[in-house]
């Protein structure tokens, strides 16, 4: 459950939490008109911090260009937004979602401007998405029997509500037949990604992606990933991964916000490398960790201070 905070913001201004409310017959309400973002703020050894929080930004301007979605802010007035809530209520770290929707008004398919665009930025508590064990030991996984939206049918590119519809099936199916997430493959039968991150395979010492042609979301964190592996030497590329891949991996690990970088230790009941977090996936996490956490110099600047004003660095 969501532990909630004091206050949201919602067009510019703080409202109570229990006052975020829209109508039931919103645009949103259905027809999944909306985007959204995924952001975390760390607590490192100089305070709170927010991770790649421009990036995001830019992500969910476009996302929602991609809809026709006119968003009102700017990049520096939804940053400014997101930083003030965070002091607001006076989280060391938190879970921040911005979150833009068509509102209440023509509840045709299609929207007009009788369809307001809300914006909304909300904060919480929230603690490992995939568990503080899975960290280390990694998880167990399944290819879902649900396929990742095909080209031309629903943007891949956009983190759009809808889209998540999709995510849901393959996570509800993970579940109901005992794995900690499923990962789905694209409408060509390649490896695409899990409901909510995205996926790495190491082989040989070698790091292998699914490019963005397979249905996957341009995550953050995927790119945090790309980054840290160009910085430490480690061989990366881009390339369709057939299902049959992730049986052989040496490693396997998810990315995204939620999930960081979680190992996966197997692939419908068979050990990927020897079971357990492989050095490579051990790597990445420890830079990873240690800038997030402030431990380890912050040589990309990624991290803003919740106390920084936006645009300064």
């Amino acid at each position: 459950m969501i532990k909630p905070t004091d206050k949201i913001w919602h067009n510019g201004r703080l409202i109570d939490w229990n006052d975020a409310k829209i109508h039931v017959l919103s645009h949103v309400t259905s027809y999944g008109s909306s985007v959204f973002e995924g952001i975390r703020c760390y607590a490192t050894t100089s305070g709170p911090a927010v991770f790649r929080i421009r990036e995001h930004t830019r992500r969910l301007h476009d996302s929602a260009k991609i809809y026709r979605i006119d968003i009102p802010y700017s990049i520096d007035e939804l940053c400014a937004a997101m930083l003030e809530l965070v002091r607001v209520n006076k989280l060391e770290s938190c879970y921040l979602r911005p979150l833009v929707i068509r509102g209440y008004g023509n509840v045709s398919v299609m929207p007009t401007k009788d369809n307001p665009i809300e914006t909304y930025v909300a904060c919480w508590e929230w603690g490992k998405y995939l568990g503080e064990e899975g960290l280390e030991n990694g998880v167990d996984v399944c290819v879902s029997s649900w396929t990742r939206m095909a080209p031309n049918t629903l943007p891949a590119l956009s983190k759009a509500g809808a889209n998540y519809m999709n995510s849901q099936l393959v996570r509800m199916e993970a579940a109901i037949n005992g794995y900690a997430e499923g990962i789905a493959l694209d409408s060509n039968g390649y490896v695409s990604e899990g409901s909510g991150e995205n996926l790495f395979l190491v082989r040989d010492g070698k790091i292998l992606t699914p490019p963005l042609g397979a249905s996957v979301l341009p995550g953050i964190t995927r790119d945090t990933v790309i980054q840290l592996a160009q910085d430490l030497n480690i061989p990366l590329a881009e390339g369709l991964i057939p299902r049959e891949m992730l049986y052989i991996a040496d490693e396997l690990f998810f990315s995204g916000t939620a999930a960081e970088i979680t190992p996966i230790r197997s692939v419908d009941r068979i050990t990927v490398g020897k079971g357990k977090r492989g050095p490579i996936t051990e790597k990445l996490q420890r830079e990873f960790f240690g800038i997030v956490e402030g431990r380890t110099p912050d040589r990309f600047g990624w991290l803003t201070p919740v106390t920084q004003p936006v645009g300064a660095r």
